[in-house]
């Protein structure tokens, strides 16, 4: 059974991270959603410090890279196929050798939340903690997780026309001699201007389909890879987003992830696993979010006379400690589903279902709690004299990124009645 409170080997990891968020993120978090584009260069320092967590073992992998996932687990493509040897049924879940743990996918969610507290963007950018890195921890080989283990990656995947649809992608990968050739585009890349390396996803042969589809590390300087462009953004401004022209973009074959073979059964998993790997990040970066807008909010009402009695009915209080008691409720049941999500890839048990549970949650709630934060909040929530006008701009790319609303609730409905797209026609 998953234990409620915090594993205490953790405290010292949450303690550093909400540090930074409150001592370094938040003081320098209106500068730069004014300065978009311009790299903050005090997250070297935070880097750093990350580091030196990772490499003590304090941290246990804090971050996206040191995320990883169990070789049994089952991925759930954009369109319901399941795609890995272990079957959907609760009762065919694996359990941990060993009893259960808290490992890296934990710690990297409890980071993630902490510092999310403080700005999401600037999560984002620091260097190293890609959601990039997320993907190789997903799939890579021992040789290539140590290959790449000490640099920042980014990940390529949504095309101009393919939307939600991960496996329809056109970009295409052909084999000369030892090296792939990369042809394609690529659009919305979190820290892709800035990582130095990006995580391509392209086909090997578009006829066959999602099972053709292989991810590619791809070094950022390689002259094929032509940056076109750097979006203009509602929020998370910190955070560079880049599109991508692949021209002839030459890649050796040692830096394909996973099985360079197509295989019609289950083809899809090893990319699809990224997924499972970093739905929940983003779901930890909504709590985060949500935790910072519901603090500043409970406290901005209280100098007004406004508090929550806790021990009285919603019933019996204010409108607006009545809704600041659901809006508890609602962060505290997305908190739950995110945890529970990191601590099953922990234990090597299937969490694609979950992982889009807890992605789902987090990110409508992050919105919703943001948008009525400003609200109950007034003028004074809609200046930039405080935080939670930027927040809630922020809050709508963590209900569409990693996978939109939409897409997370079909993958749990698919799940749950167990039947493919195809057999749902």
């Amino acid at each position: 059974m998953i234990d409620l409170e915090l594993p205490k080997k953790f405290a010292p990891l949450v303690t550093q991270a909400r540090g930074m968020a409150e001592e370094v993120f938040r003081p320098i978090s209106r500068k730069y959603d004014l300065a978009e584009h311009e790299y903050p260069r005090e997250l070297d320092l935070v880097s750093a410090v990350i580091d030196g967590m990772s490499d003590s073992g304090v941290g246990e992998g804090a971050g996206a890279r040191g995320s990883t996932r169990a070789k049994d687990d089952v991925a759930e493509t954009t369109d319901g196929e399941k795609v890995a040897a272990v079957g959907s049924g609760r009762s065919d879940r694996s359990k941990a050798k060993g009893g259960p743990r808290n490992g890296a996918n934990m710690s990297s969610v409890l980071s993630i939340i902490e510092t999310c507290r403080g700005d999401v963007g600037l999560t984002l950018s620091i260097p190293r903690q890609g959601l990039g890195n997320a993907a190789i921890a997903a799939v890579a080989n021992d040789e290539q997780k140590a290959r790449y283990g000490n640099r920042w990656a980014a990940m390529a995947i949504t095309e101009p026309d393919t939307g939600s649809d991960s496996g329809a992608i056109r970009t295409t990968a052909v084999k000369d001699g030892e090296e792939y050739v990369l042809n394609g585009e690529k659009i919305f890349v979190t820290a892709g201007e800035r990582a130095e390396l990006v995580v391509v996803w392209a086909t090997l042969d578009r006829s066959l389909g999602k099972q053709a589809i292989k991810s590619f590390v791809v070094e950022r300087s390689n002259p094929g890879m032509k940056l076109v462009r750097l979006e203009h953004k509602l929020g998370i401004r910190a955070s560079d987003t880049a599109a991508f022209s692949l021209q002839d973009c030459r890649v050796p074959a040692q830096d394909l992830l996973g099985d360079p073979e197509i295989r019609i059964e289950g083809g899809f998993g090893g990319a699809m696993q990224t997924f499972d790997n970093t739905r929940p990040l983003v779901a930890g970066m909504a709590i985060g979010l949500t935790r910072a807008c519901l603090d500043t909010t409970t406290e901005l009402l209280a100098t007004e006379g406004v508090t929550v009695d806790w021990d009285r009915p919603a019933t019996v209080q204010s409108a607006a400690a009545a809704r600041l008691l659901q809006m508890e409720a609602d962060y505290e049941a997305a908190r739950l589903l995110t945890l529970r999500a990191a601590w099953m890839a922990d234990n090597g048990t299937p969490n694609s279902m979950e992982a889009s549970m807890a992605k789902a949650k987090a990110g409508r709630t992050c919105v919703n709690v943001a948008l009525a934060c400003v609200e109950l909040c007034g003028a004074t929530g809609y200046a930039e004299t405080e935080l939670l006008e930027k927040w809630a701009r922020d809050s709508k790319i963590l209900d569409i990124f990693e996978g939109t609303q939409q897409i997370q609730l079909l993958v749990v409905a698919r799940r749950l009645i167990g039947l493919t797209s195809g057999e749902l026609k």
